[in-house]
């Protein structure tokens, strides 16, 4: 549980998750199913969202996802995310997917996502998350550009979810 909720900077929550494409998670076309691309961007997420808030997490939202490369079998997915705005009891990640060829050493991007995660305490009830603290130029458009999907976020819900 927290016991501080100083704030903490983007640099301690950033994260890197390294995984060859194997034949049980192919299609029949021999490319990585984006189904598990997608479990693999919210493992990734997770483990920022963790570090920073240093509590489990939930998964509440993932935003939409675009497969820009197929990912082949026997490529290697590097998946890098970061915490990127705190809404007290929530928080947005951003999780970035390269594949690379390690025949060739061709390195692609692959998918992007924003995931919003829920900090929980051990009787699973919400509990406030530390801010986070952006440092560098790209941290603080990530900070600020987090407040506008929130909104969207939430009027999406609005609209979605009737009382």
């Amino acid at each position: 549980m927290n016991d501080t909720l100083s704030g903490r900077p983007v640099r301690e929550s950033i994260s890197e998750y390294f995984e060859i494409a194997l034949p049980n998670d192919a299609n029949p076309l021999g490319n990585l199913l984006g189904g598990r691309v997608m479990h693999l961007v919210d493992l990734a997420g997770a483990i920022a969202a963790a570090r920073h808030s240093r509590n489990a997490v939930v998964t509440a939202s993932v935003d939409h996802m675009t497969f820009l490369h197929p990912v082949h079998i026997g490529e290697l997915l590097i998946l890098k995310s970061a915490v990127n705005r705190v809404f007290r009891t929530s928080m947005e990640v951003g999780v970035k997917v390269w594949v690379e060829n390690l025949s060739t050493g061709l390195i692609r991007h692959t998918s992007s996502a924003y995931l919003t995660f829920v900090a929980l305490d051990s009787k699973d009830n919400r509990v406030p998350i530390p801010p986070v603290i952006p440092e560098t130029e790209e941290e603080f458009r990530r900070f600020e550009e987090a407040g506008g999907r929130r909104e969207y976020r939430l009027a999406l819900k609005a609209r979605t979810v009737k009382p």
